[in-house]
C-alpha cells in the first residue's frame, strides 16, 4: 500500500489518520504540492487525472477520492461500526462542503490561492453552526459523534478541515459542542497529529 501524500493537505491527513487508527502500515510517497506544484505534472496526473492528492495505491488499484477511500479502508481493514450510520452519506457530503469552504479558506491564507476568502469563511461558519447544533442536541441524547453513537468515518472525514479551520481565519470560539467533539476525536485510540493539529490534554 502506497500513499501519495502532501504533509499539509487536510485530505491526505484524513487517510493518514484513518490508517493510524486502524493500525495499518503503508509506504509514503511525498508529493511536492507547494511550492513545487508536482501534482500538476504529467507524471502525477497519470496517477490522479484531476491532479489532486491523496492517491492511495493498493496492489495497483488507485483511490483518489478521500471519502470513498475512507469507506474502502474501513470496509477492508476495520470494524463494521465505522460504516454503520443511517445518514453516513449525508455526513460525507458535509465533509466535502467543509473542504470547499474552510479548506479553501486555509489554502487562500496559507498558500496564496486566489479565492474569495470572505465568502469561504461565511460558508464555513454556516457549516459549523449546523454541526454545532447537531452535536449539542446529540449530546443530550447520549450521541457524542456526528452520525451515530460511536465513531464512524464521518468523524474522520470532517475532523481535519474543522481542526485546521482557524488557519483560514475561521474561529471556533462560538461552537462549544464542536470543540468538545474535536477533543473526543483526539481521544480515539491510534489518533495521530499533523502540523497545526495538536494532541488533547491527558484525562485527569
Amino acid at each position: 500500500m502506497q500513499l501519495y501524500d502532501f504533509e499539509l493537505s487536510a485530505d491526505c491527513y484524513k487517510l493518514r489518520l484513518m490508517l493510524s487508527i486502524l493500525g495499518h502500515r503503508y509506504d509514503v510517497v511525498a508529493v511536492d504540492v507547494f511550492p513545487g506544484r508536482e501534482h500538476e505534472g504529467a507524471a502525477f496526473r497519470a496517477l490522479s487525472p484531476n491532479g489532486t492528492v491523496p492517491v492511495l495505491d493498493i496492489d495497483g488499484t488507485r483511490y483518489t477520492d478521500p471519502e470513498v477511500t475512507l469507506a474502502h479502508l474501513a470496509a477492508t481493514f476495520g470494524e463494521r461500526t465505522w460504516l454503520e450510520a443511517p445518514e453516513l452519506d449525508s455526513w460525507l457530503a458535509t465533509a466535502k462542503r467543509l473542504g470547499a469552504s474552510a479548506g479553501n479558506a486555509r489554502l487562500a491564507v496559507n498558500f496564496g490561492y486566489d479565492h474569495d476568502l470572505a465568502a469561504l469563511q461565511h460558508a464555513a461558519h454556516a457549516e459549523l453552526r449546523r454541526i454545532d447544533e447537531h452535536l449539542w442536541f446529540g449530546e443530550r441524547e447520549n450521541r457524542n459523534w456526528l452520525a451515530a453513537s460511536h465513531p464512524t468515518i464521518a468523524d474522520i472525514a470532517c475532523f481535519p478541515d474543522i481542526a485546521l479551520c482557524e488557519e483560514g481565519g475561521i474561529s471556533r470560539q462560538d461552537y462549544p459542542a464542536v470543540r468538545r467533539w474535536l477533543d473526543r476525536v483526539k481521544r480515539i485510540p491510534g489518533f495521530m497529529t499533523m502540523s497545526g493539529v495538536f494532541p488533547t490534554a491527558p484525562a485527569l
